[in-house]
């Protein structure tokens, strides 16, 4: 991908959240969004440009629940009351504190690498950006955050794509 990925902030987030593993897989989901591909892009190319998006970005595209720009999927909410059940209402309300904690905008363009900083100094209480989760998820996302942000500005993420 040689373009400005669209990219809303909490799915960029649960990107570098999912290299805390020690060998991470990408291979397509049923859904047919395009984290896979999106996932390589960001290990292979730190310079890559980000375009933050709130709405329908370019993971969401070709996912399933897209239907004509908006997100149909729900959530199962039965451990989390508080949260809505409309997957494209809970997404805004992430994306809305992230921006908040990182000080960007909807439009704003920013490397993948430029993220990363802004996001070693925001990872902290992640408690206050995930309130309506439980407080051990929320804990062991911000490890898992930490960690995979560090495996990944230090190039220590191995990976196979699609197998």
């Amino acid at each position: 991908m040689n373009y400005i990925i669209k990219i809303k902030p909490h799915h960029f987030i649960d990107i570098i959240t999912s290299f805390y593993a020690d060998r991470v897989i990408l291979k397509p989901h049923y859904y047919y969004h395009n984290v896979h591909s999106i996932s390589k892009t960001i290990l292979e190319n730190r310079n890559t440009l980000l375009e933050i998006d709130l709405g329908v970005d370019d993971i969401c595209k070709p996912c399933i629940h897209n239907i004509n720009g908006v997100c149909d999927d729900m959530l199962d909410i039965s451990n989390r009351p508080k949260v809505p059940p409309l997957k494209r209402e809970w997404n805004l309300i992430l994306d809305t504190r992230w921006c908040e904690r990182l000080k960007i905008d909807q439009g704003t363009i920013i490397s993948v690498l430029e993220f990363c900083m802004l996001l070693e100094e925001g990872a902290n209480n992640l408690l206050e950006i995930y309130k309506e989760n439980k407080r051990e998820y929320t804990i062991e996302r911000e490890i898992h955050l930490k960690k995979g942000l560090k495996k990944y500005l230090t190039s220590s993420v191995i990976y196979n794509y699609g197998n």
